[in-house]
């Protein structure tokens, strides 16, 4: 069985479906690592100027992020599991997640996919696909139900 299995999570609940599923998979030996990804602000480029402009508190959202995790770490420690939250902040959320997995010894990844297509896909990207691509280990991808909130 899987000792260390990473579940990349955003909040929504469609996200936590993978979360169900790495919970099929896990055993009283296994960590499941609660991970979230604050993005961080994108730079403001002009010919007259460069600035980063905050949109956001980046400190509360990593406070926010945090409070999310550390519940779902209760729930699962209430069902006798055993759980951990990391959370980071990056602008590249799939390489943040392939980085994390890959320092950290991560054996799987458990990840859901929003099942974005066309312009969508286009303008969002997927993370999925990123991780995908990049994944130090072998990932499994949970697919998109419609009746879920994206």
């Amino acid at each position: 069985m899987y000792k260390r299995i990473l579940i990349p999570l955003d909040g929504s609940r469609f996200a936590e479906t993978a979360l169900a599923e790495a919970k099929r998979l896990a055993d009283k030996d296994t960590e499941l690592l609660l991970f979230q990804v604050v993005h961080l602000p994108m730079p403001i480029m002009t010919p007259e100027m460069s600035a980063q402009v905050s949109v956001v508190d980046v400190d509360e959202m990593r406070e926010e992020a945090e409070a999310y995790l550390d519940d779902l770490a209760r729930a699962l420690a209430d069902e006798g599991l055993k759980a951990s939250v990391y959370v980071v902040e990056d602008r590249n959320v799939a390489n943040a997640i392939t980085s994390y997995a890959a320092s950290e010894g991560v054996e799987l990844i458990v990840q859901s996919t929003h099942g974005r297509g066309g312009i969508s896909r286009l303008v969002f990207g997927s993370v999925a696909e990123g991780v995908l691509r990049q994944t130090p280990c072998p990932i499994l991808l949970v697919r998109a139900r419609p009746e879920m909130d994206a």
